[in-house]
């Protein structure tokens, strides 16, 4: 078997395990949901480093809809650089920081209907597990994405013993192994093949698709992020008028936060 067929596999049997075990928090998670934005609220989406993939797999992307608001704060998320300006060392570091959480927070102003999904796949950092416990603290309720497998083994980072898992109102299990990376590859010591984007993006995806049912049959019809990539004019002139009402559903839904 070769490194990539054996990544593929262990990566479908992941999701296979997910599919199995999941649906019933899924569909926890899209209920608080699609309550939230029904009353009008946000649902506001933190990950820190790689995690914010998933906020952005969430909005705006195609086939997304007003509701969800992506928080990619690029102080603990853009390092590409790896080392030197905007490199991996600062990102590391802010999510140690106890406090730096409470900042961040304190940057917006939430509405009563708002809720809040927390994205990590150890789920320790201090960053994290102030991010949920300040949502809490405010009366928003928190769906936590994370490795419970990881997060469990794994001791506190946190003073107060508290890791995401003990926050959360809702857990939604991305299943990847301690340390996320499936595939060992003689000769090396580590292994590679990270899991958790894939399994992150599905829980997303799933979350998103359920979401948007479950608004529906509470007679709210979400406002749409049509694909701008059409081709014809008929279709290519709908997609760019949906577009803009998106636009303009995404400005009200945002407009609490500013008032």
């Amino acid at each position: 078997m070769s490194a990539a067929t054996d990544y593929y596999d262990q990566t479908q049997q992941l999701l296979a395990r997910m599919r199995a075990t999941q649906l019933p928090a899924v569909e926890r998670a899209a209920e608080v949901c699609a309550t939230s934005i029904a009353r009008g609220g946000l649902v506001f989406m933190f990950g820190a480093g790689h995690s914010r993939m998933m906020c952005e797999e969430m909005a705006p992307r195609q086939g997304c809809f007003v509701g969800f608001y992506a928080w990619a704060e690029q102080a603990v998320s853009q390092h590409c650089a790896t080392i030197g300006m905007n490199g991996l060392r600062g990102p590391l570091f802010l999510e140690k920081i106890e406090g730096y959480a409470e900042q961040l927070l304190s940057g917006f102003k939430f509405g009563p209907h708002d809720a809040f999904i927390v994205i990590s796949t150890s789920g320790i950092r201090p960053l994290i597990v102030e991010m949920a416990l300040g949502a809490k603290a405010r009366g928003l309720p928190v769906i936590g994405v994370v490795s419970v497998a990881h997060c469990s083994q794994s001791k506190p980072a946190h003073s107060s013993g508290k890791k995401l898992i003990d926050v959360a109102d809702v857990v939604l299990d991305n299943h990847c192994p301690p340390g996320d990376c499936v595939v060992e590859v003689p000769g090396l010591e580590w292994r590679t093949g990270p899991t958790s984007t894939v399994t992150g993006a599905m829980l997303t995806n799933m979350l998103r698709c359920e979401t948007a049912e479950r608004l529906l049959q509470k007679g709210h019809k979400p406002v749409m992020l049509p694909s701008h990539q059409f081709v014809g004019t008929t279709t290519a002139h709908a997609a760019e008028e949906q577009l803009e009402a998106y636009y303009e559903g995404y400005r009200r839904s945002v407009a609490h936060l500013y008032q």
